[in-house]
């Protein structure tokens, strides 16, 4: 149940037109936030928007393409003009780029590692910029995954990318802690998104994926949304470089 966590607060969530993105959206909404949304699809980010305007918070809506790193600090001051100063960052947007090794182009790499991590990280410095800059701190939330910790054949560069994402963002806690800026991430597992549902409604995926999972359950996109509320709230002030596994227990097997 909401109880007003982040009233005040102004986040900024990129990824933000569908699935864990658009599902943080609307929780840190529920919570009191304003919300600016980036995604690449338009449609998809006006839902997004209507969603937290329902919830009685402000929006901003921006369809960029998160890997044209120079459009990021305009990002920034578009939404801050409209909803005030940003105090959280949610990186959510990223690519599966699920194939074989052997069969990796150069094109695909560049892809997969500039959309899931250099993209991640250009975020993170703008928004820790502007945090240290005003003094005031703030939360910077990064989406890893279970593959931060473990691999997956036919995933070696995403698994790459997301053990970037864990090991940045401890980096990146260790440099800004002192200026009271918290950098954590999430680890969900296969998550029931529109980009994850085409590979478990595959049969020969999940015979192989399914029985790695103790719960024998997969989460949605609000209990990825939930763990995120948490690392944005006060309740997580002590909590600096850590990634929570919302995995179903994945990694404990």
């Amino acid at each position: 149940m909401a109880n007003g966590t982040l009233e005040g607060r102004v986040a900024v969530v990129t990824g933000g037109s569908r699935g864990i993105g658009q599902a943080i959206a609307w929780a840190f909404a529920d919570e009191g936030s304003d919300v600016g949304v980036i995604g690449r699809d338009e449609e998809a980010l006006a839902e997004t928007v209507s969603g937290i305007e329902e919830r009685g918070r402000r929006a901003v809506s921006i369809a960029a393409d998160v890997t044209d790193v120079s459009g990021i600090p305009g990002i920034f001051d578009q939404i801050e003009g409209e909803l005030g100063e940003s105090d959280l960052l949610v990186v959510s947007a990223g690519v599966q780029g699920d194939r074989p090794a052997l069969d990796y182009t150069e094109e695909q790499y560049d892809e997969t590692v500039d959309t899931n991590l250099k993209s991640l990280f250009f975020f993170n410095q703008e928004a820790g910029r502007r945090m240290i800059d005003r003094g005031n701190g703030g939360n910077i939330i990064n989406l890893g995954s279970t593959f931060s910790h473990v691999g997956l054949e036919n995933f070696t560069v995403y698994c790459a990318t997301k053990g970037g994402v864990m090991t940045l963002t401890r980096a990146l806690a260790v440099e800004w802690a002192q200026h009271g800026v918290h950098v954590n991430a999430i680890g969900p597992t296969a998550t029931l998104t529109d980009m994850v549902r085409p590979l478990l409604e595959n049969e020969e995926f999940r015979a192989g994926f399914m029985p790695r999972v103790p719960s024998g359950e997969l989460p949605d996109p609000a209990d990825i949304a939930r763990a995120a509320v948490f690392l944005a709230g006060p309740d997580s002030r002590m909590i600096h470089g850590h990634l929570l596994m919302v995995d179903s227990g994945y990694t404990i097997n």
